[in-house]
């Protein structure tokens, strides 16, 4: 199989899957036992992985665009140069998760747990970061441009050479965060102060 639309993989079985090219639109993956699985080269489309098992995974150069993730498991899995485009993750296990590369422009993470994930060079234009926590994160380099940031928890972040627009530089928490003299500038200016 190489390519699946509108199928049920509700509660199915399949640990340790090794999946390459493949393509997925408009599935249903619930509740699903993904422990372990590898994608590389795969496309998912409009796919529900709400409450699905997907500790230990690992998916390389793979697209999951427009998917949901409720609930689902992320332990110790792995996205490198990924897309997650337009995704949406709510009550998500994400603390030992890694992202390399990868494009979460118009992701919804809105009171998402990311404490102390590495973050480096990640882009998130245009994403919903309202509430998400992003305390200790390796942000560096790090794309925010358009993302709403209102509450989110960047304290201790590293943010040198980060994207952000003068919105989320004044309603997120940057407190006791790492900048560089640019984003200090920047922040300083969001905030009113002029400077001389």
């Amino acid at each position: 199989m190489t390519s699946a639309v509108g199928e049920d993989f509700q509660d199915a079985i399949l640990p340790d899957q090794e999946w390459s090219g493949r393509v997925f639109e408009r599935c249903v993956f619930t509740d699903a036992d993904l422990t372990g699985l590898k994608t590389r080269n795969c496309v998912f489309t409009d796919c529900d992985f709400t409450g699905a098992d997907l500790n230990t995974s690992s998916h390389v150069a793979s697209a999951f665009r427009s998917c949901k993730f409720e609930r689902t498991v992320f332990g110790k899995s792995s996205f490198d140069g990924c897309s997650l485009l337009g995704s949406s993750f709510v009550d998500c296990r994400l603390r030992s998760l890694t992202v390399r590369e990868t494009d979460l422009t118009l992701v919804a993470m809105g009171r998402c747990d990311l404490r102390e994930v590495d973050l480096h060079g990640v882009r998130f234009r245009e994403a919903n970061l309202t509430e998400c926590d992003l305390r200790g994160c390796d942000l560096s380099e790090a794309d925010f441009s358009g993302a709403r940031m209102l509450g989110a928890r960047l304290n201790n972040a590293d943010l040198r050479d980060a994207r952000l627009d003068a919105d989320a530089l004044v309603q997120a928490n940057l407190r006791g965060a790492r900048v560089d003299t640019a984003l200090a500038l920047s922040f300083a200016a969001a905030h009113g102060l002029h400077l001389d």
